[in-house]
This record gives C-alpha cells, structure tokens and sequence, in this order.
C-alpha cells in the first residue's frame, strides 16, 4: 500500500492511503489536547478532500496508543483567558466547536479509532461521526464539572440521549465508560481489540466503510448502565446526594465522593444542561446551548480556578465559589444558557 503525506501542520498530520483520507492527531506528549492548530488542521484536511473523488472515506486517529484526544488544551485556554480576557478565550473555543460540527455534517463517511482516552474535547471530534471505533484501552469521560465547566462540545447532546438517567449521572460526576459501556450509552457504534485497528484501517482503504461496518457486528452484551437510576430520579441534585447517602453501596459513594470534588456551582449546571439537551431538536441546538453556557463559564472565576488546580499548580485543591450546592444560585445557573 503506498502512503502519500500530502501535508502536515502542528499537531496534526494528513494522508492518504487508497481511497481512505487519514487525519492523525500527533500530540502525544499532550494526549493529544486539541488546540486550535490541530482544529484547522483537521478542517483543512476535510476541505481538501471535500471534493476529491480518489477520497471515498475519512478517517480520524491518533498517533499514540494512549490517547485518541484528552479533551480541549486547556492550558492554551487559560493562557488565553489570563492575557486577553473571558470573551478572547471563548472565542478560542469557539472555532473548535466550529471544527466539530464540520466533522458531524461531513458528507462523506468519517470513522474515528477512540483508542485509548477520549474525553471532553476529544467526544467533540470523534463523537458525532458517522462510525465510532471503540476498543479494550478506550476510556470516554465528559469531566468538565471537575475544572469548572459542564459538558461542552456536543457532549450534553449524547448524555442526553443515554439510556435512562445514566447520561445525567456522567454529565455531574464525569464518570468514565470502556469501550462497551460507551456504545450501550450512545458514544460509540463498535468494539474491536486494538490490535485489529492496523487491518481495519487497510480494509478501509479499499473498501467502502458501509460495507466494512456491515460486516462488524460486535455489539457488547447487553449492560446496566442504568445502575443507580431511581437516584439520578428526582427533581434536583441535592435530593439526589440524600438518595446517594440513603443508597449505601459502593458505587453510590463513588459518586458522592465525585460531586464533593466537583465545581458545585458547574454540578447544578450540567444538571441543568441534560434537561436543556433532551430538549434539543438537533446536535446543532444542543451546541447552540452549550456555547451560551461556556461562554458564561469562562468568565466565572471557578474556571480559572479550576484549570490552576488540576494542570497549572496541580495541588488539587480548588476554591469553588460558592463551596456549595446548596449555596448556589439556581437562577444564576439557569441563566448560563441563554444568550
């Protein structure tokens, strides 16, 4: 099989292999972190191959084992937000919300490989396309209420379409899937082993991906992920810890000991956002949503707080405001997502 490079910008590379169209993230020391580099890498890419008929399918990876995307750089966010102001760093975030929504309306089938770590940024580029690649290593996660943010990046979208409560559960503690949670919970579409990718990408390359994924039927036996539902059933999150508590079992104090490091006010945020996106008519409405919310987000001081915490100081430590959810306020929170 010959491999043509046809160009490669900071932290993303293009190929093509036979009919396949390759975009691979190559930021391995970053896990992959997706700033706005790679976002116009990869919609370079998809504009070059728009109209190539030698192109018949895209496919989305990565050059590292570890990690298909890790989340948005949120490093370059806070760099961002600290020189140039809340509004700067959105707008930041912005284009690469754009970049995803190319990604999920693209005309021509996208597979993506979620191998390894897939979260928040990462669900953003791999999650909304038409074939989702899941394997043994994968671990998918939407963990925003941890660093003062709410599911971002379409991810509401998904948690909202999730069997039962199981996507609300996900959007306030951030929990994490493998890979045949993620397809009974809506992320992912097929489960192979990691070592079957390098084949699955060579069929890709001389067949089409409708024909190559008719053929896979490894959907996971059926799983609980409604595992804790009748908690996750009530009118707000502060009846939800008491049902938490009164539960007694291990995974319920998992979640409690999750919400208790969380942002409380980004908890009764994303709470607030699984309604809104089981509201949605579209994945483009549940954006709408989510970048009102962000906007709002990036400009409390819970965000820069929480980003200094988990990655700058990495002590762990943050200082929410308010240090409760009892202590937030409801209609502020609501407010985030309107314009």
């Amino acid at each position: 099989m010959t491999e043509q490079i046809l160009s490669a910008v900071s932290g993303v590379t293009m190929q093509q292999e036979g009919h396949l169209g390759r975009i691979i993230l190559d930021r391995p020391k970053r896990l992959n972190a997706v700033d706005i580099s790679m976002a116009n890498g990869v919609k370079a890419a998809l504009e070059m191959w728009r109209h190539d008929p030698s192109v018949h399918t895209i496919l989305l990876e990565s050059s590292s084992p570890r990690a298909f995307c890790a989340g948005g750089d949120l490093r370059a966010i806070y760099d961002r937000l600290k020189a140039q102001g809340a509004l700067a760093a959105y707008e930041l975030m912005k284009r690469v919300y754009d970049v995803m929504l190319l990604l999920a309306d693209y005309k021509k089938p996208i597979v993506s490989f979620l191998d390894g770590v897939a979260m928040g940024g990462g669900i953003g580029l791999g999650g909304h396309v038409r074939y989702r690649v899941v394997t043994e290593a994968s671990v998918l996660a939407m963990p925003e209420t941890a660093i003062g943010l709410a599911p971002d990046a379409g991810g509401s979208w998904l948690l909202a379409r999730a069997p039962g409560f199981s996507g609300l559960r996900r959007a306030v503690t951030g929990g994490r899937m493998n890979g045949a949670e993620a397809i009974a919970m809506g992320f992912a579409d097929v489960l192979v082993s990691s070592d079957s990718l390098t084949d699955l990408r060579e069929t890709l390359s001389v067949e089409s991906a409708e024909h190559v994924f008719s053929r896979l039927h490894s959907q996971p036996e059926s799983l609980d992920v409604q595992n804790l539902d009748s908690c996750y059933d009530a009118p707000d999150i502060l009846q939800v810890i008491e049902k938490l508590k009164a539960e007694g079992s291990e995974e319920a104090q998992e979640d409690l000991e999750a919400l208790s490091r969380a942002c409380p006010f980004s908890v009764q945020v994303a709470w607030y956002g699984w309604h809104q996106a089981r509201a949605a008519s579209s994945l483009h409405a549940a954006f709408v949503l989510e970048e009102n919310m962000v906007r709002h987000m990036v400009a409390r001081p819970d965000f820069v707080e929480g980003i200094r915490a988990r990655l700058i100081d990495k002590d762990n430590q943050p200082v929410w405001m308010p240090p409760t959810l009892a202590e937030v306020n409801k209609q502020e929170a609501q407010n985030c997502f309107e314009k």
